[in-house]
């Protein structure tokens, strides 16, 4: 059975010109990039040029890229790392209810050891308002940390104008871009971003690297301990073939950046309408037009979203729910709660998230095949 792959926000394949960019890394060449010796400096000069294509992407600079193991290790880099090494301002910390558990369980640990967290809400929509994010400012406001994107439902915040705000206050500004990397143009002095997180699986890298951008001038320590490597600021030998992956991929994919994203949003368009067409008692869950050009969030009244994907996975479709399947019960996530939807279809909802290799042919198998298994379903 053919295998139609539509979970592109959970990771997507490792591009061919990746993979012949990085199998030299893997044995030919094996040095190790701190040591003195040409084998190891051809590995340091890679890895320089590796950081020079991630901070291109962004308009920032090399020297404000460090490379880690994932975005979940960048955001706890940004969020632990900037809190702590600017308590003598304060402790207070915003952030939202819909963020990414790499951001949210950061957040509760930050709690527990002494510092003070605002939670923002989010309209129906899922997007914050930002009079109350300006509301929720104080004195010891240290840092906003705000996704771009939401991994969910897809909705894009007005990341300049909480840029501004943060700016004007003399508050960092950090965003979780795990997302919004490669779907969307992301120009961080433009935007006043401060710091940013990113993850080379969710554009056709190598599972298992990640960076994060810090702003020059910002302070942060370390929080994993060991040797000096990522300018004394991330311990650990480097993953050289994933950060040469990284490289590869992102220069790749915002070289193409206009029609890779023009086909994400004509798939997207097309399977929204369809459905929209064909079904009753739905709902889009995210933004309309504010949203990541490769996803789709729909939620079906009275449906089991875990159910649904089994159904779909017996015909080969790879999605995901909008909500987290634990114990064979399934639980609406935080986000589709935040955003206020009601129990009954926040239990169907259905995400969908396209690639480069979909193409109008898999939608509307996808759809028959959504179709196929709600019948089944309500037949059960």
């Amino acid at each position: 059975m053919k295998i139609r792959y539509f979970d592109h926000a959970a990771t997507t394949p490792v591009r061919e010109e990746v993979i012949k960019e990085i199998i030299p890394y893997f044995g030919v060449e094996y040095g190790n990039p701190s040591s003195i010796y040409t084998l190891g400096r051809r590995n340091r000069k890679i890895i320089d040029e590796s950081r020079e294509k991630v901070a291109k992407a962004i308009n920032a600079k090399s020297s404000e890229i460090y490379f880690t193991s994932c975005g979940s290790e960048s955001d706890n880099l940004a969020l632990k790392g900037i809190m702590s090494a600017n308590k003598e301002k304060g402790k207070h910390l915003i952030t939202t209810k819909i963020e990414h558990p790499a951001i949210l369980n950061t957040c509760k640990w930050l709690e527990k050891n002494g510092y003070d967290v605002t939670y923002l809400n989010v309209d129906n929509n899922g997007k914050i308002s930002l009079s109350e994010l300006k509301n929720s400012i104080r004195l010891d406001t240290v840092l906003i940390s705000i996704m771009f994107a939401n991994n969910e439902i897809g909705t894009i915040q007005p990341i300049k104008e909480i840029g501004q705000i943060a700016k004007s206050n003399g508050i960092i500004f950090h965003t979780d871009a795990v997302q919004a990397i490669g779907n969307v143009k992301i120009d961080v002095q433009d935007l006043n971003i401060d710091a940013l997180s990113m993850s080379g699986h969710k554009i056709y890298a190598p599972k298992g690297i990640g960076a994060v951008y810090i702003k020059n001038g910002i302070k942060f320590e370390r929080i994993q301990h060991g040797g000096h490597q990522e300018n004394n600021k991330r311990a650990g030998t480097e993953n050289v073939a994933g950060i040469v992956g990284l490289g590869k991929a992102i220069e790749l994919i915002y070289n193409d950046f206009e029609k890779y994203n023009a086909k994400l949003i004509n798939l997207r368009d097309y399977y929204i309408s369809e459905i929209e067409k064909n079904f009753e008692n739905i709902h889009v869950n995210g933004d309309r037009i504010d949203r990541l050009p490769g996803n789709a969030n729909i939620s079906f009244k009275g449906i089991d979203a875990g159910e649904l994907l089994l159904k779909l996975d017996s015909y080969g479709i790879c999605a995901s729910a909008g909500s987290a399947c634990t114990s064979g019960s399934l639980e609406p996530s935080h986000v589709l709660l935040a955003i206020g939807l009601k129990e009954d279809y926040a239990q169907g909802a259905l995400r969908v998230s396209f690639g480069k290799d979909n193409n109008k042919e898999d939608v509307q198998y996808l759809i028959d095949c959504i179709k196929k298994s709600i019948n089944n379903l309500k037949d059960e």
